[in-house]
C-alpha cells in the first residue's frame, strides 16, 4: 500500500515534489495533456498527496525540457505550427479580445494538444453565433477556472478542428480580458498571451 505523505515531514517535501516533476514530465512527453492533469495523474501514481510536495508550473516545465533534452521527443516544428493557428485564429475573433494559454503557450504541448484560446464576452452566445455564421462544425462543452477574484466557474467551452489543428475556444466573461483567471498550478494569474506576445514568440523573443 503507498504510504500517503503529510505536512508533518516537511523536509522530504522538494524531493517529493522533484519526482511528482519528474512524473508530470514523463507523462506530458508520452500523453500529452497539459501540466495541471499531468501533476495531478503524477501525485496519484507516486501516492502523494500533501499540497507542499505538489511542484508548480515553473518545476514542471523544467523538468519536461530536462526530459527532452535526455530522450528526445520535443517537436518544435509542430509546436511552431500550433502557435502559428493560433494566431491566424486570434485575428479572426479579434471582437473578443483573445488570449493564447495552455500548452501551446507555455511549450509543454505534448500529442494532440489543443490550442487553447480565451474569448471574452459578456454574451457568450456571440461566439456560437459566430461559428454558427461561418458553419464551423463545433462541439460544445465546458471547463472550470477560477476567476481573478477567486470564485470558481464553468465556461462554455467550444471544440473544433481547423486546417488538422484542434481548437478549445473557452468563453470568459469580458472582464477576464483584464483581469486573467488564477492559475490553478500555483499563485498568482494564469499565463496567457495577447496577439502581440504570441508574435514575439514566433520571432523567438518570446519567453
Amino acid at each position: 500500500m503507498k504510504r500517503r505523505s503529510t505536512s508533518s515531514d516537511a523536509p522530504a517535501a522538494p524531493l517529493r515534489r522533484k519526482r511528482v516533476a519528474a512524473e508530470a514530465a514523463r507523462l506530458l512527453a508520452g500523453e500529452g495533456g497539459d501540466p495541471l492533469q499531468a501533476r495531478q495523474r503524477a501525485a496519484r501514481r507516486l501516492g502523494i498527496s500533501d499540497p507542499a510536495s505538489l511542484p508548480g508550473r515553473a518545476e514542471i516545465l523544467e523538468a519536461l525540457d530536462a526530459h527532452r533534452r535526455l530522450f528526445g521527443g520535443s517537436d518544435a516544428g509542430r509546436l511552431r505550427r500550433l502557435r502559428e493557428a493560433a494566431l491566424e485564429a486570434m485575428a479572426f475573433f479579434a471582437a473578443f479580445d483573445p488570449r493564447l494559454a495552455g500548452p501551446v503557450l507555455d511549450g509543454s504541448a505534448g500529442p494532440g494538444a489543443a490550442v487553447q484560446l480565451h474569448l471574452h464576452a459578456d454574451d457568450p452566445d456571440a461566439v456560437a453565433r459566430l461559428l454558427a455564421d461561418r458553419a464551423a462544425p463545433a462541439r460544445q462543452a465546458s471547463r472550470r477556472l477560477l476567476l481573478a477574484d477567486g470564485q470558481p466557474a464553468n465556461v462554455p467551452c467550444w471544440e473544433l478542428v481547423a486546417d488538422g489543428l484542434p481548437f478549445e475556444l473557452w468563453v470568459l466573461p469580458a472582464q477576464a480580458a483584464r483581469h486573467a483567471p488564477r492559475d490553478p498550478l500555483g499563485e498568482g494569474a494564469l499565463p496567457r498571451a495577447g496577439r502581440a506576445a504570441v508574435e514575439r514568440l514566433l520571432a523567438g523573443d518570446g519567453p
